[in-house]
């Protein structure tokens, strides 16, 4: 069914890498149902319009009638295999929230069929598949490996990212048993060009984890190194292009305001909460995770130096601040440290603005925020101008030589006496 494209799939939440994914399957000639409880996203799709920077209109045109969306999940019935993409938010205690992926399971075992495959995408901690999804689908459907099949294949989406896309981008697959994964492989062949299948779902479940801790470690490193050359008063960037000339044993990794979104500030919770569990205590991404969180109070005080050597202060001064999205030519705001750092202003007294491309309007702490234009007055109109996301709008056509201080967390700016980095 997979090599005539004749099976119906279901993608399970339509966000940053559900829709993708399920525009990927239509795209290849599969007939695909995305199932999400969000009115406002199946009607953007029923409609074929566009709500992610990955998945623009055109693409919609060459899905056809292929992919369509609903909010009901008496479509599982009529599927053959089903992709669980929901989130997997991080609770107050810092441990996975397992409350969506719960839903769905519970949502499909009510309308599990037999020789259904269902296979979890969301991020997770090690154990999710065989410990969480597996008892409540048997409960339902039986024996798995022959009443239903179970798989789990992370996604690997980078947004925004030019150069990998799904197709481009290898797939780890895994099975709770030898057909299971027979079956997830199968599922994900047609979309990708490679396809890695592991021993069990606990592998890739903790591969997945691993590849985002080595991301928020060595940021971690890289902001460390920014904090430390500061006080150095040298430039962890000048630093970091010195050790990248070495051409073994090295990869650059780049300081930042702090870290956002879903994945990298998030997962490798996920794995530090499971092995506390075996009396494990995970330093590493602890101290990663104390470092990253505190770049936003370090970006306040470049700001409040950058300020006060102009003689102003925070409080009173007008900030226009570039990029609330958490990384560059994306919308998704979700743990941006951005926020943080226009929250901390706004309560020093500050009158914020802010520009994003991606980001028009915002509520933030109750209160609406509107995106300012991008142009030479807001700029001159500014006592400080501070660049938190290198957005490709920011950087392709610069108006720094309209702003009379700049505060620079990317290293996009060119040199200049009103030039403060991190």
């Amino acid at each position: 069914m997979m090599a005539t494209r004749s099976a119906r799939l279901g993608i399970v939440g339509l966000g940053y890498a559900g829709l993708p994914l399920g525009m990927a399957f239509a795209e290849a000639g599969f007939t695909v149902t995305g199932i999400d409880l969000n009115e406002g996203r199946v009607q953007a799709v029923q409609e074929r319009r566009s709500y992610l920077v990955d998945v623009p209109a055109e693409r919609y045109q060459r899905a056809g009638s292929r992919l369509s969306a609903t909010t009901d999940y008496a479509a599982v019935e009529q599927l053959d295999a089903l992709t669980i993409c929901v989130p997997t938010p991080l609770s107050k205690t810092r441990s996975p929230d397992m409350t969506y992926i719960v839903s769905a399971a519970e949502a499909i075992a009510a309308h599990l069929q037999p020789g259904q495959l269902i296979v979890l995408q969301s991020t997770t901690y090690p154990g999710t598949t065989e410990e969480v999804v597996l008892p409540i689908l048997a409960a339902a459907g039986g024996v798995v490996g022959q009443d239903f099949f179970l798989g789990y294949a992370p996604e690997r989406v980078d947004p925004g990212n030019p150069d990998y896309d799904i197709r481009t981008t290898p797939k780890l697959v895994s099975g709770v048993t030898e057909e299971c994964l027979r079956r997830t492989a199968a599922l994900y062949q047609p979309i990708v060009e490679t396809v890695v299948q592991l021993s069990s779902t606990m592998v890739a479940e903790t591969a997945k984890l691993h590849e985002n801790t080595f991301r928020a470690v060595n940021i971690g490193l890289a902001n460390e190194l920014a904090l430390m050359c500061h006080r150095m008063g040298i430039s962890a960037w000048e630093v970091i292009d010195a050790a990248s000339s070495k051409p073994f044993g090295f990869m650059p990794h780049f300081p930042g305001p702090g870290l956002g979104g879903d994945c990298i500030p998030v997962v490798p919770h996920f794995l530090a909460s499971r092995l506390r569990e075996y009396g494990y205590s995970a330093r590493m991404i602890d101290a990663a995770h104390e470092i990253n969180a505190s770049m936003p109070v370090f970006v306040l005080g470049r700001i409040a130096d950058a300020l006060n050597e102009s003689g102003r202060a925070i409080n009173g001064s007008r900030l226009l601040l570039l990029g609330l999205a958490y990384k560059a030519n994306v919308h998704d705001t979700r743990e941006s440290p951005s926020l943080e750092i226009m929250r901390q202003l706004l309560a020093r007294g500050a009158d914020v603005r802010y520009c994003d491309p991606y980001v028009s309007d915002l509520v933030l702490d109750d209160v609406e925020h509107q995106a300012v234009p991008f142009t030479a007055e807001e700029f001159e109109a500014a006592d400080c101008v501070v660049l938190l996301t290198n957005h490709r709008d920011f950087i392709d056509e610069p108006l720094w030589d309209h702003a009379k201080l700049i505060v620079d967390t990317r290293n996009a700016v060119p040199d200049g006496p009103d030039v403060h980095r991190i």
